[in-house]
């Protein structure tokens, strides 16, 4: 039997770090006085989360393939890390907007519309609770499987 450990171990940190930076979006004003900067701010999540995924591949390899490990290995234990990314993600999504940030889809929904971006119907339903579940969701496993394929490149190592 596989063991997943370092896979569930990674995965929770990702979404503990992803929590971390709604924190610091919050803080650089991008949930509210500065929203118009969220767009382009947030891209920079991508920089945390691939170190995450090359962590996670570089663990695993060291720890469970005695250093060396195939691509098809690395993807794979990327896709597993980002299963655990996608089943924590509802919660994850909960906590942030009831507690970590409980204005952003409103204040979200009214920078649209008062941009000529989205009518308010619209906007109101994408920047609602359910649909950012299902984008997470979605999101996740899509840029989870990305870069997991990406990452096992440079990860991959032949034995000696």
């Amino acid at each position: 039997m596989h063991n997943y450990k370092l896979e569930i171990k990674w995965g929770v940190l990702f979404t503990l770090i992803t929590l971390l930076w709604i924190l610091f979006e919050r803080m650089m004003g991008w949930h509210s006085a500065n929203i118009e900067e969220h767009a382009s701010g947030s891209l920079f999540f991508a920089l945390p989360a691939i170190a995450v995924y090359i962590a996670a591949l570089l663990d695993k390899r060291k720890n469970d393939f005695d250093g060396v490990m195939t691509w098809k290995q690395g993807l794979m234990t990327g896709f597993y890390v980002t299963v655990v990314v996608v089943l924590l993600n509802p919660l994850a999504q909960v906590l942030i907007h009831t507690v970590l940030s409980p204005d952003y889809l409103q204040n979200m929904a009214d920078y649209s519309v008062a941009s000529g971006n989205m009518e308010r119907e619209d906007a109101e339903a994408y920047f609602s609770l359910p649909s950012y579940i299902i984008q997470g969701i979605v999101g996740a496993f899509f840029m989870g499987v990305v870069t997991s394929a990406l990452v096992a490149v440079f990860t991959r190592k032949k034995p000696a």
